[in-house]
């Protein structure tokens, strides 16, 4: 057996370093097709994150990950990922903690702030002839007098 190194934190982005200290992986049966083992290997990974107790992160970083977690985020603040797509832990381990990753690389970009903008001459005068036209094919479908 080889013997892989696991680094101790995750570069996220910028200053932003995980402690792997702060996440928990524990290892439950996976559904799916797993030959003879199916029933007797427990090689899902089930990460656990304590994003909004979580000293390593800015406050605008956890809000911004707590959206795009979604149903991922329970109700006491933390995330749970299941990494299931292999037959081994190590690789479902790896998927786990690539994923937590990507959610909190996404959480980093700040939103692009909206700048309103108001509608061209042209586009106001495009929908009032628009609803000049609809107005007239309406009212040709009425009654015709003689």
């Amino acid at each position: 057996m080889r013997s892989v190194h696991i680094p101790d934190s995750i570069h996220i982005g910028g200053a932003v370093h995980l402690p792997l200290a702060e996440v928990s992986i524990d290892y439950i049966r996976s559904p799916g097709p797993g030959g003879q083992n199916v029933n007797k290997v427990a090689s899902a990974a089930q990460l656990r994150f304590d994003l909004m107790h979580s000293p390593s992160l800015p406050e605008p970083v956890k809000l911004r990950a707590a959206a795009l977690a979604g149903s991922r985020l329970t109700t006491d603040g933390s995330v749970v990922i299941t990494a299931n797509r292999y037959r081994n832990q190590p690789q479902n381990r790896d998927d786990a903690i690539g994923r937590l990753v990507a959610l909190l690389r996404a959480a980093l970009v700040p939103p692009k702030p909206r700048k309103p903008t108001r509608p061209t001459l042209a586009s106001k005068r495009r929908r009032l002839e628009a609803k000049t036209q609809r107005g007239t094919t309406k009212r040709l479908r009425g009654r015709v007098e003689d």
